[in-house]
């Protein structure tokens, strides 16, 4: 086998891996719903995927007219216990997702996981959809500490720790993804099917893949 360039390669999750955003809308909805707010479309809420769940609803609330009464704190806890309850309903892997991660595997990388999703949500949703074991390192947003979530190159740092150290490289869909990976110094690829629906070729990224059947030889080239 050919020589390939990183021993280790990180994927951010929601917009990455898997497509969450039918139950992520799901549960934004039923949050708005119960303030007695209009709903949103789910491709206007997978705009605000990114920045976990507080910076998400906080996004739909002023979509909706706004926290004026200070309802963030209280409807974050509807929005968390109704997404924990129906965290795999409609979600699914993207396509050619688990062949790339394979493929990855053949060539003797170590993979893990940076997500801002918290721990509570990133194992079981990981568990059900039967993923977890292909990763060596899962670092979620609260897996730190709080407040050390994606741009901070600190998970970025630990993923590579966990993993064993080498060289790394970063796949997501967002520019809190490509902003932690450069931060922490290392390159980072954007998947374009995934939650950041324009500008994905103005978010800086060494690469822009369409389909992860591109993935392997994009790493290749870098």
């Amino acid at each position: 086998m050919t020589f390939f360039p990183f021993a280790i390669v990180g994927f951010d999750l929601d917009g990455t891996l898997v497509d969450t955003s039918r139950d992520l809308a799901a549960s934004v909805n039923h949050t708005l719903a119960a303030a007695g707010r209009a709903q949103l479309p789910v491709e206007r809420i997978t705009t605000m995927v990114g920045g976990g769940a507080r910076k998400m609803l906080a996004q739909a609330l002023d979509a909706t007219g706004g926290d004026e009464a200070g309802e963030l704190d209280a409807l974050h806890d509807v929005l968390l216990d109704h997404y924990a309850a129906h965290i795999c309903v409609d979600s699914v892997p993207y396509a050619g997702i688990v062949d790339a991660l394979d493929s990855l595997r053949a060539r003797n990388v170590t993979l893990g996981i940076v997500t801002n999703k918290l721990e509570r949500f990133t194992r079981p949703l990981l568990d059900q959809l039967r993923l977890a074991d292909r990763f060596a390192a899962i670092i979620s947003g609260d897996t730190l500490g709080a407040g050390m979530t994606k741009p901070l190159p600190a998970p970025i740092h630990a993923m590579i720790e966990r993993c064993g150290g080498g060289r790394a490289a970063f796949v997501g869909d967002s520019i809190y993804d490509v902003s932690a990976a450069h931060a922490a110094g290392i390159p980072a690829l954007v998947y374009r099917g995934g939650f950041t629906l324009d500008g994905v070729d103005r978010l800086g990224a060494d690469g822009v893949i369409d389909d992860y059947d591109q993935l392997i030889a994009m790493l290749e080239q870098l």
